[in-house]
């Protein structure tokens, strides 16, 4: 395929819409958000996929047939995939493990190749994702590396196009813009339009805490980094096309903040946004909250939440994260990942087919589950080893019913037992069945006992 082809779809990216929020508490604002979400990759990243290839191509660096490498946490993947694979090159992609499913089988879908590494390793490690995309892009001839923290196409897609997109749309009357720092080509280019046009405009900095932008803009000082859940924004150093020149205010948000403004904006404006829209959002309304006289303000929704609904929309991972609050019993109760008095229990009948009994385990990712008479009573345990027990000699027996295979001399804890009661459990290589006089209320897994640990890391 010519370099020259341009495919129809590519005309889609920019002209976002701009929409009031009108449900949340503002104070004196008025906020607006720009439906990033809407370009045809569903991030504000189409943008600089689409000027870094056109520069690239331009100047000579991106030849016919060549490979585009880039080190992402997924948008800019997903924008330079949806570009570059439609203009016929090849894209290899480095993501940190801790992007969603979502982004990594989309980035696969549209032919990208996939190469997740650590997410717990700053700059200058060999497997820091930006140096493995780094590596890949001397060792692949013909490579194209788009590094967007340095690249200055990155800044100037949004000083020519969502900058002008904003002015437009807000009729040239606007006090301040809400932003989170990536790569930083968003904030840069915003800066440079609007000092031009608008040099009272104040850029407001929604960060992560563990992020060290929000503080670097304030004092100059260089933290420790420490580790945030939210995708796509939030930096362990410096992006070199930086430019903080215009940041009044800087926010540091907390994952927890941030996923349930997310979850809230669904909610109240039914939109659907990511967890780096949930920390602008959040930003943005302790902004416009703390003013005194009226102001307009913008902010984006930066990408679609269908990426995140393994995440941020899922009560489980939430809640596995310590991300959504719950009652707490102080006691073992409290290790139970689907407690039976919170309607979360996933579970099966004695008369259930052991396929049954499977389907379920895969949907709901677990190992083993509560056999429930009506949905009430225990009368057993059922796991991957007994099902496939049942049903590794004949494939049939996966009609039989689950009272076949289960296991029904159960060994119980009360709520009120000790950790190590629990551990003694746990190391047998049973499940810990949680059940007293009151009835069933839950199971304690390995993954459990580890999900619990790590958020005493905290």
């Amino acid at each position: 395929m010519s370099k020259d082809s341009r495919p129809a779809v590519l005309g889609l990216i920019g002209n976002t819409p701009l929409v009031q929020v009108t449900r949340f508490d503002t104070g004196p604002c008025t906020l607006f958000l720009k439906l990033e979400s809407q370009n045809p990759g569903g991030s504000i990243k189409d943008r600089i996929g689409l000027a870094m290839i056109d520069a690239a191509e331009r100047d000579g660096r991106l030849q016919p047939g060549g490979t585009i490498v880039e080190a992402t946490a997924g948008n800019t993947g997903l924008g330079l995939a949806l570009v570059g694979r439609a203009k016929g090159y090849r894209v290899v992609l480095v993501v940190p493990d801790k992007m969603s499913t979502e982004k990594v089988l989309h980035l696969k879908a549209m032919g990208a190749e996939v190469h997740i590494t650590r997410s717990d390793v700053g700059k200058g490690h060999p497997e820091y994702y930006q140096d493995v995309a780094a590596r890949l892009a001397k060792d692949i001839p013909g490579a194209f590396f788009a590094d967007q923290f340095n690249n200055p196409a990155n800044p100037l897609a949004h000083e020519c196009s969502t900058a002008p997109e904003i002015w437009a749309q807000t009729e040239h009357d606007l006090d301040a813009i809400v932003v989170g720092v990536g790569s930083a080509g968003t904030l840069t280019g915003l800066s440079r339009f609007f000092k031009r046009v608008q040099p009272d405009l104040e850029m407001v900095l929604a960060d992560p805490v563990g992020s060290v932008m929000a503080e670097y803009s304030r004092s100059g000082v260089m933290t420790t980094p420490g580790s945030w859940a939210v995708e796509g924004i939030g930096e362990d150093f410096i992006p070199s096309i930086t430019d903080l020149s215009s940041v009044r205010h800087a926010y540091s948000i907390s994952d927890e903040e941030s996923f349930d403004h997310a979850r809230q904006l669904l909610k109240a404006e039914g939109i659907l946004g990511g967890s780096s829209t949930g920390t602008l959002l959040a930003a943005a309304l302790r902004y416009c909250r703390e003013q005194t006289e009226p102001k307009r303000v913008v902010s984006f929704v930066c990408d679609t939440g269908t990426r995140y609904l393994s995440k941020v929309y899922n009560d489980q991972w939430m809640t596995d994260q310590g991300l959504l609050q719950r009652k707490g019993y102080g006691d073992l109760r409290d290790l139970i990942a689907r407690r039976f008095e919170d309607g979360k229990v996933v579970s099966v009948g004695p008369d259930d087919t052991l396929l049954t009994a499977f389907q379920r385990m895969r949907l709901a990712d677990v190992s083993q589950l509560p056999v429930l008479v009506e949905g009430k009573r225990l009368v057993g345990v059922i796991d991957e080893s007994d099902i496939l027990l049942g049903v590794h000699e004949d494939a049939a027996r996966f009609s039989q019913p689950v009272a076949s295979a289960m296991t029904d001399k159960l060994q119980t804890l009360a709520p009120g037992a000790t950790l190590a009661e629990l551990e003694s459990v746990l190391g047998s290589g049973l499940v810990a069945i949680i059940a007293d006089a009151s009835g069933f209320h839950g199971l304690i897994t390995r993954v459990d006992m580890l999900n619990q640990l790590r958020r005493s890391l905290a």
